[in-house]
């Protein structure tokens, strides 16, 4: 099929590579991998430069989710670093307040923040250098100062906006730290976050535990109460990560593994078990043909993002509190049902959704020379969480208890010491038993769908991975929070016959700007011929509507 030019932000290296919605952190990463580090120290550092530089999407207030790949044990292994609600958490105290949702921003919708608690455990197994080497970049970042880009300015004004709308006096800290000079940033002004600096340097020196166990966690015990969360000193010493299982399906013979519960990993492989029962779009040179297959498919997913959503807001949620029908939601049968309620000549109306729309999060990815590989995403969620920030930590606080529900019978509701539903899911694709493909997305309810949308590319179109995840893109979401996700967001490089197409089959159909970043940014490393450690080689590319390049050596 002949496909339209695209940037391509792709790298090959024979040693190693990184990925991730920033150059400062990719060279980051890279400079572990190059001093000797493992996959999962290059992670890390990664991860801590991306605190600083994108700390609108993610941070140390945040949660993550693992998949990583042991060369050594050939195992993959996940590991669950979100947070859970405050031991005396109760949705019926808050309905007797008067509350029918969980607030989208304060101290009632934060969760404990459990990234820097995974840090250290996935260290604590699969790294080789000390923590201080693997904080250095971020630290030295967080102090020295990083040029502002577009996407850090435009994040600041527009919640900024909100905050003082929202938050109005409980919002100071935030402006404290990000909006000092009560202007807008200026492009390439140089922005320092002295405070978040002086907090890695404690975690370097004392121990990941430092926010949990030490001076760090009492003071962020202070500071949460007087936002008016619940959680306290004993829900951050309380804090464990979990190992776990990952979950996998295969699409037309390739291994596509996930994270389980309470991670969105299902979703995609949900969405992936649907369209697999279809045919893949037909090569064909340009014209009617080509359009016709391509609004096809279009259609289809965007159909069948609709029917897995809808499972994601009935059954996901803490797998401690409620066990998701897996078994029935990955079966390959159960997806040729769900598919049979497609209506191929026009879409259907969804049901409402069950939470709220939107997110913001940021993917990495790690391959390191031995073949230990990961996928991990990481996020405050909506664009710097909860709005709530301690000028004196520097830390943000991520607003994932926003997800919970306060309807005792539905299975994510609120409750004492829980993990919420997460849109997060990092992913693998595996070939012949080993990685192919380290890949992942941001984006909140778009993850999936852009997981989807790219793998297909790969599978069904045999393109080149700098195409596929730079390749036009669609998803289908509410147009506000617990509206039925029934607006298709879709970016104007598809051209106006298929946008019109997909009008005329009853999609609400909203283009875009070309290269959207609220499209979702989509990134990976793809292992050629076994990649360094059998004599092979890699391939990085990063998404063009993010701030990323890809690094390899």
């Amino acid at each position: 099929m002949s496909r339209p030019l695209v940037p391509a932000f792709l790298a090959r290296g024979a040693h190693g590579a990184v990925v991730a919605p920033h150059h400062l952190a990719s060279a980051a990463g890279l400079g572990i991998l190059r001093a000797g580090g493992s996959a999962v120290d290059a992670a890390i550092a990664t991860n801590a430069v991306l605190a600083v530089v994108d700390s609108q999407a993610c941070g140390i207030g945040g949660d993550a989710f693992w998949l990583i790949w042991d060369a050594a044990g050939r195992r993959q292994l996940g590991l669950n670093g979100s947070g859970r609600s405050a031991r005396t958490a109760s949705a019926a105290a808050l309905r007797a307040r008067g509350l029918r949702t969980m607030p989208a921003r304060g101290g009632l919708s934060i969760t404990v923040p459990g990234a820097v608690r995974s840090w250290g455990d996935a260290h604590d197994r699969f790294g080789r250098l000390p923590r201080a080497t693997l904080l250095a970049p971020a630290i030295e970042i967080a102090r020295d100062g990083f040029p502002a880009d577009d996407a850090f300015c435009h994040a600041i004004e527009v919640n900024g906006l909100l905050f003082e709308r929202e938050l109005g006096a409980r919002g100071a800290g935030w402006t404290a730290v990000y909006r000092s000079a009560r202007r807008p940033w200026h492009l390439g002004e140089r922005v320092r976050l002295p405070a978040l600096a002086a907090t890695l340097e404690r975690i370097a020196a004392n121990g990941w535990a430092e926010p949990y166990e030490g001076a760090t966690a009492d003071r962020q015990a202070t500071v949460l109460a007087a936002s008016g969360s619940a959680i306290g000193l004993e829900d951050l010493r309380s804090h464990r990560s979990t190992w776990t299982e990952p979950i996998a399906t295969t699409y037309r013979g390739v291994r596509v593994t996930g994270h389980p519960p309470n991670s969105s990993g299902f979703v995609a492989l949900e969405l992936l078990n649907i369209l697999e029962t279809f045919d893949p779009p037909a090569a064909a040179e340009p014209g009617p043909a080509a359009l016709s297959e391509r609004l096809r498919w279009a259609h289809l997913g965007i159909e069948a993002s609709k029917l897995a959503m809808a499972d994601r807001d009935a059954h996901l949620t803490d797998p401690e509190h409620y066990r998701a029908p897996l078994e029935r939601l990955l079966d390959k049968a159960y997806a040729r049902d769900l598919a049979r309620m497609i209506d191929p000549s026009r879409a259907a109306q969804p049901p409402a959704a069950g939470v709220p729309r939107g997110g913001g999060t940021v993917w990495l990815g790690v391959v390191d020379g031995d073949g230990n590989a990961v996928s991990l995403i990481q996020s405050n969620y909506a664009g710097f969480g909860s709005g709530i920030v301690d000028p004196q930590t520097g830390i943000a606080y991520q607003n994932r208890g926003s997800y919970f529900g306060l309807d005792e019978d539905h299975p994510n509701v609120l409750a004492p010491a829980k993990r919420t539903l997460h849109t997060l899911m990092p992913g693998m694709l595996f070939r012949a038993g080993r990685p192919w493909l380290i890949l992942g997305s941001m984006g909140g309810d778009a993850q999936p769908q852009v997981h989807a949308q790219v793998v297909s590319a790969l599978v069904d179109g045999g393109v080149d991975v700098a195409s596929a995840v730079a390749d036009p893109r669609w998803f289908v979401e509410p147009d506000e929070h617990f509206a039925p996700p029934d607006t298709v967001r879709i970016e104007p490089r598809f051209g106006p016959e298929l946008l019109g197409g997909l009008t005329a089959l009853g999609h609400e159909v909203t283009p875009t700007e070309p290269f959207d970043g609220a499209l979702g940014h989509c990134h990976a490393i793809e292992i050629i011929a076994g990649g360094p450690a059998r004599g092979g080689s890699l391939a990085a590319a990063t998404d063009p509507r993010s701030q990323g390049l890809p690094a390899t050596w």
